[in-house]
C-alpha cells in the first residue's frame, strides 16, 4: 500500500522504470512457479495412468487427502508439536555451546590452541553414524533425539561465528581503542556486530541441520513425534503418509528459516545490503 502510494507521487518518468521492475520480479516469480506444477501434474498423469504404482508413490491427490486426515484425526499436529519442542530444546543447547566455544576460540590464542582442533576432528565425523552410541549412553528416551539435534547444529554455528570473529577488521578494534574501549567495549560494539551476519548465517545452517538430525534420530524407538508416524507407516506400506510427513518436515525447514530471516533483517537493518 506505501508503495502505491509512493508510486502516485512520483513523477511519470521515475516511476515508470519502477513499475516495470516491479512487473518483471513479479512475472519472474511466477515463472518459479511453473516447473513444480509441472511436476505435479507430469506425477498425477503417471499415477492416474498406472504408470506409478501406489506402492511406490502415492498421488498428490491422494497425499493431500491423507494429509487432511491426519490434520482432521490430530495426529499430525500432535506429532509435529512434539517433533517441534525436540528441535528447539536441541537447536537452544546447540546455539548456546557453540556461541561459548566460538567465542573463546575466537577471543584467545589459548582457546584457539585448546578448543579449535577437537571441534575440527569432531566436524569431519558423519555425526548421524553416531546414533547407535547415543541409544546406549542415555537410553531410548528423549535425550538422545535431543542430542543428536545438539550434536549436528552446533558445527555451523561454531564455525561460521569463529571465522566471523577472526574476519573483523583490525582497523575498527585499533579505532575502538583509540576512543578509549576496554576489552569488553570492543567485543561489545565491535566484535560481536562485526560477526553477527555469520553467526546468523550458521543459525540458518544450524537449523536446516536440525531438522535433518531429527528426521534420523526419530526413525529409531520413537513413539511419539513425526518419526513415529512415519516409522508405523512404513510397516504398513503407507507410502502417502510418509510423503505427509517429508513435506511436514520440509515445510517447517522452510519456515524456520523465513523466522531467520526475518531476524536478520531486523537485527542487521544497518547494513545497507539488508535495506537495500
Amino acid at each position: 500500500m506505501a508503495d502505491a502510494r509512493l508510486l502516485e507521487r512520483m513523477p511519470a518518468a521515475e516511476a515508470k522504470p519502477v513499475r516495470r521492475l516491479r512487473e518483471t520480479r513479479l512475472g519472474g516469480s511466477l515463472l518459479r512457479l511453473v516447473s513444480p506444477l509441472a511436476i505435479l501434474v507430469l506425477w498425477q498423469l503417471a499415477s492416474v495412468s498406472g504408470l506409478l504404482s501406489p506402492q511406490i508413490l502415492t498421488s498428490p491427490v491422494a497425499i493431500a487427502a491423507t494429509a487432511a486426515r491426519l490434520v482432521a484425526s490430530g495426529e499430525l499436529l500432535t506429532g509435529l508439536g512434539v517433533s517441534f519442542l525436540r528441535v528447539v530444546a536441541g537447536f537452544m543447547i546447540a546455539l548456546v555451546v557453540g556461541v561459548a566455544l566460538a567465542l573463546f576460540a575466537g577471543l584467545s590464542r589459548l582457546g584457539e590452541t585448546l578448543v579449535d582442533p577437537p571441534v575440527q576432528m569432531l566436524k569431519a565425523m558423519p555425526f548421524l553414524g553416531l546414533l547407535p552410541l547415543f541409544i546406549l549412553w542415555f537410553g531410548i528416551g528423549e535425550t538422545p533425539k535431543i542430542g543428536m539435534v545438539a550434536f549436528g547444529s552446533v558445527f555451523p554455528i561454531y564455525l561460521t561465528l569463529h571465522g566471523g570473529i577472526r574476519g573483523v577488521d583490525r582497523k575498527l578494534i585499533e579505532a575502538g581503542r583509540t576512543l578509549g574501549l576496554g576489552t569488553a567495549g570492543i567485543i561489545r560494539h565491535v566484535v560481536i556486530p562485526g560477526a553477527l551476519p555469520s553467526l546468523l548465517v550458521g543459525v540458518r545452517y544450524g537449523l536446516s541441520i536440525a531438522w535433518l538430525s531429527l528426521v534420523v534420530a526419530e526413525q529409531i524407538n520413537a513413539s511419539s513425534g513425526i518419526g513415529s508416524i512415519i516409522t508405523y507407516a512404513r510397516d504398513f506400506l503407507q507410502t502417502d503418509v510418509i510423503v505427509v510427513c517429508l513435506l511436514v518436515y520440509a515445510l517447517m525447514g522452510l519456515l524456520t528459516d523465513g523466522l531467520v530471516r526475518l531476524l536478520e533483517a531486523y537485527a542487521l537493518r544497518w547494513r545497507p545490503a539488508v535495506t537495500a
